[in-house]
């Protein structure tokens, strides 16, 4: 079986103005000043993380596809002889040339191979394990749910009070990792809160007092350009109903942007609804460029906590081993690991099923199966298959 190729880099959409056509240019060959050295920084950075945020966009839709066309033929194989498997060793139990000890090792493989296929959807599945089992699917479902409810109430300290008594595991966890975030979340804001209590008993520095400064004339700013936005582009100002829808949608992505602080947008919007020519910002004095430039620091790191975030969730979406950082590179050698590994199980399920099926093979495979599974055996309850 041919393996899958690489992708290579993933291109990024193309975007015709970025944060870099804001930037500042010295007038008559001048060498930049600090200032403008370092909000021309800014914007390049800016372009550079949304242009890798859009890289890992179009990386996880390629590897999405990828998988899909080299996992899912193997998976749905996979599937069909596990359900093969099973529907073979319940034929068997019908009959009686197993003895009570190869019966009890067929009706135990048959439960655990059909409460996967449960799992996996195959609904049908339950009432073949339930015929076999003491114990129904339903029952151990319910069991499992208390001892994960249990897990979590002691590791959390507290009852799971969100989730109803009969919630299911999932439901559980969801519940579970809510509360855990709230209390993470508690104690950040206490912690929080405590230095702010420490730093305000403390006489601040003259390095303090400036940047508090310069926070402040940086928020106002951003209000500043906010609301001049908001006055050229109120839409119920705008007799002419295209001009009104057009004013309508910018004033839209000024409300969002102005909401994250995002400020290359509020600058774009501005060029956009004329406000301001493409030179305005290279008049604008090294203290005002200060504050802007804080501004963007700012955008930068918000940007970079998002680009975090997102390599985070495709690493968890595909399945990459801890450390390992999504990429091109990455994503391929784990679907390869994959692929082998279903391959391997495709094959392994192939020869369990020829072996149920061939009456002389049966019993050896049976004995071999609880031969493997004796340790996994002697840890559970003997009474759960029947």
């Amino acid at each position: 079986m041919p393996k899958p190729r690489d992708p290579g880099p993933a291109a990024a959409p193309f975007t015709p103005a970025g944060a870099a056509a804001l930037q500042v240019v010295a007038p008559d060959a001048q060498p930049p000043s600090p200032a403008v050295r370092a909000f021309n920084l800014q914007l390049s950075r800016i372009d550079k993380l949304k242009t890798q945020l859009d890289e890992l966009d179009a990386l996880g839709q390629a590897h999405r596809a990828e998988r899909h066309r080299w996992l899912t033929p193997l998976q749905l194989q996979h599937t069909r002889q596990l359900r093969d498997v099973v529907l073979a060793l319940d034929e068997r139990l019908q009959g009686k040339s197993l003895s009570r000890v190869q019966r009890d090792t067929a009706a135990s493989v048959l439960c655990s191979l059909a409460e996967r296929l449960v799992d996996e959807g195959q609904a049908d599945m339950a009432a073949l394990h339930d015929r076999h089992s003491r114990r129904t699917l339903a029952q151990k479902k319910a069991d499992a749910a208390d001892a994960m409810r249990a897990r979590l109430e002691d590791a959390l300290g507290q009852p799971l009070s969100d989730a109803p008594p009969d919630a299911s595991m999932e439901e559980l966890l969801r519940a579970g990792m809510a509360r855990l975030r709230e209390t993470m979340a508690e104690e950040k804001d206490q912690k929080r809160a405590a230095a702010q209590a420490r730093k305000a008993r403390k006489k601040p520095g003259a390095a303090q007092v400036e940047a508090q400064a310069q926070q402040v004339d940086a928020d106002t700013l951003l209000r500043t350009l906010f609301r001049q936005l908001a006055s050229a582009l109120h839409p119920d100002r705008e007799a002419d109903p295209l001009q009104r829808e057009r004013k309508n949608a910018l004033m839209g992505e000024a409300n969002a942007a102005y909401g994250r602080k995002d400020l290359v947008t509020l600058m774009q919007l501005q060029l956009r609804a004329a406000l301001v020519d493409a030179g305005a910002v290279t008049r604008m004095a090294d203290d005002r460029l200060a504050a802007l430039t804080l501004l963007l620091k700012q955008q930068v790191a918000d940007l970079e906590r998002e680009r975090a975030a997102r390599q985070r969730s495709l690493a968890g979406e595909f399945d990459l081993p801890a450390g390992w950082s999504p990429n091109a590179n990455t994503l391929k050698q784990q679907l390869l690991a994959q692929v082998e590994a279903l391959e391997t199980a495709v094959r392994q399920a192939e020869h369990d099923l020829e072996q149920v099926q061939d009456d002389a093979a049966v019993k050896r495979w049976l004995n071999a199966q609880r031969a493997a599974d004796k340790p996994q055996r002697q840890e559970r309850d003997i009474d759960d298959y029947w």
